[in-house]
Parts: C-alpha cells; structure tokens; sequence
C-alpha cells in the first residue's frame, strides 16, 4: 500500500456527514491496515471514525447502522466487502470527495471494473467539475490502464511516472537468475536453491500459477524446509495467521499463487523464486518486486522448461533485465550452505545443554575420530546426508556436467565426438546426453551419469587440443539453434548434441 503522507492534509477534510474519502485496494491484510490507520492519524487525528472493510463481515456488523449511515470519514476496503454494504443500504457514498483506486492494473482488469462501477458510479457525474478527486496507484500502467481510467478523472489529469524512460522496469536491488529444470524435477531442486540462495533462516516467496501446484508442493517431502501455501482458497483468517507466521519466522518458505504478488507487507525476503515465466510480463515484476526492499538486496529466480525459452526472453524483453542463466546448485554448493548453516546451529546451544552430550561426544570420538564425528554430526544437522548430484544444463538429478574445451573454434559438433570416442571409445555414444556448444564454440558441455563420472575420469588424458573437466557452474552457452528442438535423447533431455552428430556422419564428414 502507498504511504499517505503528503497526499493529504487536514484542509482536506471537512467536519459532517457522510464519506468523505474512499480508498479501494487488494490490501486484506490485518499489519497493512493498521500501518495505513497510523499514516492517517498523522494528517487527520479530527476524524470521527476510519473503517476498515476487508476483514470480515462482522467489523461492519459490530458498529450500529445508525453509525454506517450517517457517515465515516474514510473508507478503506476492498470493492467486494464494500459492495456489500452499498447494495444493503448500511453506506451512503453521494458524498465522497476523494477516491483512491490502489494497484489500479488489476483493480480494473480481474473482474473488479463492475464493482468499482458499483460502489462509485453515485458519486461521479460525465463532465463535472464537482467529481471527487481521484487519485490512481499501481507498480504498472499498461496503455489501456489510462483509456480506462478516463472515466474516473478529469480531462486535465496530471501522470506521475517515478520509472520514467528507464529500461529496467524492475528494482535494481533485486538480482534476476534463469534457471532451466523440468516440471518433474520441481520440488527436488526447490530446495537445494532455497538451502544455497535464502539459507535455513531466511525468508523465500515461492510463486506457482496454480492453487493445486502450491498446495502439492507445500505438501512435498522432497522440500527440506518448513513450508506453507497461500491462495484464494484459503479463507482470510487462516491466510492472516499463515501471514504472520510467515513474517515472525514460524516457518521460513511461503508458497503462494498472485494472491501474495501484491500488497503485502513483508520487507524482509530474502529469495523470490517463481516456478515459470508469467504470460503476463507486469506478473513477473509484481512477483520480483516482493524481494529487495526497504533498502535490502534480493533475488529473484525463474525456473523455465526449454519451451519456455521464447517466454524468458520476453520477460527480459518488456521488463528491460537480463537472466544470468545458472545451473541448479551442485552438491557441492548444497553441502558448502548446509555446513554453514549447521554451524550458525551449533555456536547458538547453550553450554548447560552442551554438558549433557559430552559423554557421547567422547565416545563418539574414541570411536570415529574427533574430524569424522563431528562431520557426520554436521551432515545430520544441516539435513545434508542424503544430497543428489543434478545436472547443470536441465536440473535431472543422477547426472553430472562435464565441459569438454578445444583450443579452436569448432563448427560441427561432430568434432567434439570425435575426440570423444578416440579416447573413451565408441561406448561413449551410450553415456553422453544434452551436448551443448559453449559460448564462441571453444568447447562443448554435456551430462554423464554420476556412476560413469569415475571410468571417464580414470581413462581421460588432457591434451593440447582437448581438456576435460567436471563443470562446477554453468558456463555460457550458444544459443539452441531452430533444428535442435526437433531432437531428444532416451533421458528426456534436448539433444542437439545427437541431431547435430547424426546429421554430421551421415553427410560423410569424419573429422576436421
């Protein structure tokens, strides 16, 4: 919700019956109505009454009916509950003098026009200098936000545009990485990004287009933190406890659907993830913006399927950002923020808590040696014991990446094959899946499975032509050319590698 200070003052307002200002929001939130309460102490302590409508039914019914109708100064609610009162005649709006429509895009795009026509259609007359003052908020304006909203202002209405002609429609607090991984990874890979990026205390928004995703993943066990869902369906008061518990630290992973995009108070997350590219480019810079805020840094990653590509590139497009594509966190990287994490743990036990244990401590010691005790006591702490190496290039978990750099540019993939086979054999062709030329085509990335990495290993010579090694991040890749698309390997995964290798040897090409 926007602050209020300086929109209005005292002179505003006058004393009398009848609703003087009308703020219509999304904001149900219980913190986020009292913040405004305060705001608006500060510019009309006067005010004989400021009502908040979006809570439940019975903060309207506790109050007298007399009280309704003779008039509250300010009106704060979403256009539903206030709706209701106006078609029962408990609040008479002829009067109002101020009107504020806040996140304005949605207010008049998800099937709120009609309602907000409603409550307000009294107080508004076609060409008259008397219309109350409207005042209009939102992250983003589309163009028909403007022709809509011509109904509701005066034709010499001022535009106050705070993003002005910058490229970036996103807050430059907030970090945007790419991530691509399969539907059917999902909530494996959840959370080791959460675990490696937000850590076991910080605060992660998980956005997911459907009601049925969130409740599932929220319920998943391969998500190792404490998670809850958020959506429609919940009703408002449980969504207010799920909320609070969110923000005081109960639980630190909040999944949620577009119900939790917006309006909220939570200044405080550290890690926004969101399980596909939106269709709708603002979606995504509602979503992003729930992270990097008051004066903090964020992150924000997108997971996307390689279908996807066309809709990540759109999103960089419109919301001017570029992806920095990264692989999933590698075990290694899991195990680094676990370690950290399980340690933080073990420096906050009290030592009257610690004397209990030192007896199993010692023989634990005696047994395993001090380093190894204590590092599988680390391993159990941070729920580290049991981690799955995924690939870097689509997230599959029981792959590694390997980078395969060539001292000249190659223009055929085939070549990277060949070098391949001279040294693991024709074998090989059964173990190498997702081959991709890397950026300026010097080399070529791959996934082997986990149990082939050793054999790979032990029968490789680097040379001065070829070197291999196991990526420990994504590198830069060329992008996938129109062909690749029509190829897949047994794994599932894209098989430009296959397509182009094929297409090569059949052409009669058999070497460089």
């Amino acid at each position: 919700m926007h602050s209020i200070n300086g929109l209005f003052a005292p002179s505003d307002f006058e004393f009398g019956p009848g609703t003087q200002l009308v703020w219509l929001c999304f904001y149900s939130e219980l913190k986020g109505q009292q913040l405004f309460a305060s705001e608006m102490r500060n510019v009309a302590n006067f005010l004989s009454c400021c009502l908040f409508s979006s809570l439940t039914l019975s903060l309207f019914l506790c109050l007298p009916v007399d009280v309704l109708k003779s008039g509250i100064d300010i009106l704060v609610g979403t256009p539903g509950r206030i709706k209701d009162h106006v078609q029962n005649s408990k609040l008479e709006l002829s009067s109002v003098k101020h009107v504020v429509l806040d996140e304005v895009d949605h207010m008049l795009d998800m099937g709120f026009a009609e309602q907000v026509e409603e409550i307000l259609g009294s107080s508004y007359k076609k060409g008259s200098e008397n219309n109350p003052q409207t005042l209009l908020f939102s992250a983003t304006c589309p163009r028909w936000v403007y022709d809509v909203a011509k109904k509701y202002m005066r034709a010499e209405y001022e535009q106050i545009d705070l993003v002005g002609k910058k490229t970036q429609r996103t807050a430059t607090t907030v970090e945007h990485l790419a991530i691509q991984c399969r539907s059917s990874q999902r909530a494996g890979v959840l959370g080791d990004i959460i675990q490696v990026y937000s850590g076991t205390h910080g605060r992660t928004i998980v956005f997911c287009e459907t009601k049925k995703e969130a409740n599932e993943l929220a319920m998943n066990a391969s998500l190792k933190q404490d998670a809850q869902s958020l959506h429609g369906d919940i009703p408002q008061k449980q969504r207010e406890i799920t909320l609070k518990g969110f923000r005081n630290g109960v639980f630190e992973v909040l999944i949620a659907t577009n119900v939790a995009a917006r309006g909220l108070d939570i200044p405080e997350v550290d890690l926004v993830i969101q399980c596909s590219p939106p269709k709708d480019v603002d979606s995504y810079i509602h979503r992003s913006g729930r992270t990097g805020r008051a004066g903090r840094t964020g992150i924000c990653i997108c997971l996307f399927q390689r279908r996807e590509e066309d809709l990540l590139k759109q999103v960089e497009h419109k919301a001017g950002i570029t992806f920095k594509r990264v692989g999933v966190p590698s075990a290694t990287d899991v195990i680094k923020a676990s370690s950290s994490d399980a340690k933080k743990l073990l420096e906050a036990v009290p030592p009257s808590a610690v004397d209990y244990f030192r007896k199993s401590a010692e023989e634990l010691i005696d047994e395993k040696g001090a380093v190894a005790a204590l590092a599988a006591a680390l391993a159990h702490i941070s729920g580290a014991a049991h981690i799955q190496q995924r690939s870097l290039l689509n997230s599959t978990a029981g792959f590694v990446t390997m980078v395969l750099k060539c001292s000249i540019e190659m223009h055929s993939m085939g070549y990277a094959w060949r070098g391949l086979k001279e040294q693991l054999g024709e074998e090989v062709d059964n173990k190498v899946s997702a081959m991709r030329f890397l950026k300026g085509k010097m080399g070529v990335c791959f996934d082997i499975p986990v149990d082939e990495l050793s054999n790979i290993q032990e029968q490789w010579r680097d040379t001065r032509r070829w070197q291999l090694s196991v990526a420990s991040e994504l590198p830069e890749l060329e992008e996938y050319p129109q062909e690749a698309a029509r190829g897949f390997s047994r794994f599932g995964n894209s098989r430009q590698g296959d397509f182009k290798r094929n297409s090569w040897f059949k052409s009669g090409n058999r070497g460089l």
